[in-house]
């Protein structure tokens, strides 16, 4: 018996024909393991049929950004970075001014740096949508909600 199993690969439409969208609640999840989760649907690596160089990930709905929690001292102890490329402008901003300006920015970011540095990941960002509370406009899409 000798089979040969061919790897199918996705073209673009049939990609895009196949996405759906997603409802994934933050109240009380931790950031990065609640960001890992979120990364893995955007790059469709949840599908069977998971082609890396197509973007076959599915849209995600985030509802309740705000309520998102760190462990142990990290909303003390997190600084996020900037930098100009100018010398000695290196920015320093500390976790809770980031968030009580925009509480979205860490998940964002988070999930932005596990996703790939190329094309491919910023397309797969921008399916990605953010809601503070637990209202969002896009019921049009039908998310599915997910439990984590």
């Amino acid at each position: 018996m000798n089979h040969k199993h061919r790897t199918k690969f996705i073209s673009k439409e049939e990609a895009i024909r196949e996405r759906k969208c997603f409802l994934f609640d933050a109240k009380g999840k931790i950031l990065g393991r609640f960001a890992s989760e979120i990364a893995k649907v955007l790059q469709g690596k949840h599908k069977t049929n998971f082609t890396p160089n197509q973007n076959m990930g599915d849209a995600v709905v985030v509802i309740n950004v705000e309520h998102l929690v760190l462990t142990k001292d990290k909303a003390a102890q997190k600084k996020y970075y900037r930098h100009s490329g100018h010398v000695g402008a290196l920015k320093e901003i500390p976790y809770s001014e980031i968030h009580e300006k925009d509480p979205g920015f860490p998940l964002k970011n988070a999930v932005k740096k596990m996703l790939p540095k190329t094309k491919l990941g910023r397309a797969q960002i921008k399916n990605m949508h953010l809601f503070k509370g637990d209202s969002h406009n896009m019921q049009a899409q039908k998310p599915i909600p997910v439990t984590i």
